[in-house]
């Protein structure tokens, strides 16, 4: 897994694979959702770059917003950061809204407080509407 030889980070632990349809629904294929935690020193700024390189050499093109793409790394929070800018957002915009995010980050970060809103994980999975979500 290329996420674990990141310079200056090392992966903690990975969650379970998900399989999940996309959000928003554009008639796409399925996608494999999972969350890893990292331990480690470095900026938002410079984690992005590692993972949009990543990204790159696996393939994906940046081109619409929401289109099927190879590989889609984000991050979710950084030691409860809150930045509006500049890129990376954090915490994650919609992470709070999105099963396939939820229930991977419960797997690796089960006392995870939302730092915007102060609300545990567990509520946040509890207040999602249904999404087609299931164990890959």
């Amino acid at each position: 897994m290329a996420i674990a030889n990141l310079p200056g980070l090392a992966m903690e632990v990975r969650s379970r694979w998900f399989s999940s349809a996309a959000m928003p629904d554009a008639g796409q294929p399925r996608y494999v959702n999972g969350v890893v935690r990292l331990r480690g020193d470095v900026s938002p700024s410079q984690l992005l770059a590692e993972l949009q390189n990543l990204e790159r050499l696996a393939g994906r093109v940046r081109g619409a917003p929401n289109a099927a793409r190879t590989l889609d790394l984000d991050i979710i929070d950084m030691n409860g950061l809150v930045r509006d800018a500049p890129d990376p957002v954090l915490p994650h915009p919609r992470a709070q809204h999105r099963a396939f995010v939820l229930l991977p980050l419960r797997d690796v970060a089960p006392a995870w407080v939302h730092p915007v809103t102060g609300a545990p994980i567990g509520q946040l999975i509890a207040q999602l509407p249904p999404q087609d979500l299931r164990p890959a």
